[in-house]
């Protein structure tokens, strides 16, 4: 039985336009939904099916606001069957001060008598980038990390993960416990049931209160790239536009003289 904890963020849903606060530290959200990142969405899934393979139990956990909520039942109706949320301002969490939450939980459960013996998050922060947080949680708990994983499974107390490296798949052999960042890619996401959408609103989200004052996140701004130039040609109108049509249908390789 392996008893898993998956850890979410709730990012904006960045599909549309993306503009900055004032201070160019944040995205301005004030328009935007929120989702999690592909990555975390991958995770859930790998959590779940460890979770089934081997009776076990599969825990969503976000640090964020009480809006964050709406992440960990989304992650409740497809399989997690518990959530806790710390609830505390994320933007003045750096990657150091969200693991140091994360692990003051893991801590807590394992006094409890109620251990994670695997620790999933996402590879990076789909709006800060950080690609710390999963090697910073694992130092702080003393476990072996593994970053980049694709799909993973458990046997006995064994965890088996592959990830894509520089010279093609990667396999790796760990023993539990340990913590895992998974990339987007070995697993697709399954959708939330009507079913598993009631479930989820019925489930009781833990909240809990960090302990420690974190440090700030060290970021100083943001930059948006440069819009890109973008030029339309105009082949002609109507029936004289079918010669230049086709001349670029062969320029592209669409059809072959």
């Amino acid at each position: 039985m392996v008893d898993v904890l998956v850890c979410i963020k709730r990012v904006p849903d960045v599909s549309g336009e993306i503009t900055l606060t004032e201070d160019g530290r944040a995205v301005d959200d004030g328009y935007l939904g929120h989702t999690v990142s592909s990555h975390e969405e991958c995770a859930v899934e790998l959590a779940v099916q460890v979770a089934n393979a081997t009776g076990g139990s599969a825990t969503a956990l976000t640090l964020g606001a009480a809006e964050a909520v709406e992440q960990l039942r989304d992650a409740l109706a497809v399989g997690c069957s518990a959530a806790v949320l710390v609830e505390a301002e994320a933007d003045r969490y750096g990657p150091a001060a969200v693991a140091a939450a994360i692990a003051d939980v893991v801590r807590r459960k394992e006094a409890d008598g109620t251990p994670y013996d695997l620790v999933l998050l996402g590879n990076d922060a789909a709006d800060t980038g950080d690609f710390q947080v999963g090697v910073r949680l694992a130092y702080r708990l003393g476990r072996p990390v593994l970053t980049g994983i694709s799909t993973c499974a458990v046997q006995d107390v064994t965890l088996h993960a592959e990830g894509a490296g520089p010279d093609g798949t990667e396999v790796f052999e760990v023993a539990l416990p340990a913590v895992v960042a998974v990339q987007e890619g070995g697993v697709a996401p399954r959708y939330p049931s009507i079913t598993g959408r009631m479930k989820a609103k019925r489930t009781t989200v833990e909240t809990v209160t960090p302990t420690a004052e974190p440090a700030g996140s060290g970021r100083v701004r943001y930059t948006l790239p440069p819009p890109q130039p973008s030029t339309v040609q105009v082949l002609g109108e109507g029936p004289d536009a079918a010669p230049a049509v086709v001349d670029l249908l062969f320029e592209l390789g669409v059809v072959s003289r």
